[in-house]
């Protein structure tokens, strides 16, 4: 069976990338929508990463009775994340071809 690697923590959102109230010129202090779909993702990659970390370890001390679990977890986990890296890559293509109108 291959060496699997955990995945290393993301950090989370911080105000650079949502713009503050002052920045937007509203009395809102609410996160963007932006901002909430993403954090949305990130927490469901920590917890498909948490559940699969959670499968292999009862997998191997025995205390899984069927390890399709563990593959299963393992599978939601690297479905999580590559579309966390799809949104991603998408999100940063959008902002260069905004970046690229002039106006």
């Amino acid at each position: 069976m291959a060496n699997i690697q955990t995945i290393a923590q993301i950090q989370p959102i911080s105000s650079a990338v949502t713009p503050t109230a002052a920045n937007m010129g509203t009395g809102s202090s609410e996160p963007s929508m932006f901002s909430q779909v993403f954090q949305s993702m990130i927490d469901n990659v920590k917890q498909t990463d948490a559940t699969r970390n959670e499968k292999y370890y009862a997998l191997v001390t025995g205390q899984l009775d069927n390890p399709a679990e563990a593959t299963i977890a393992a599978t939601q986990a690297a479905v999580a994340t590559e579309l966390l890296v799809q949104m991603r890559d998408r999100a940063l293509d959008a902002y260069s071809e905004l970046m690229r109108i002039s106006l």
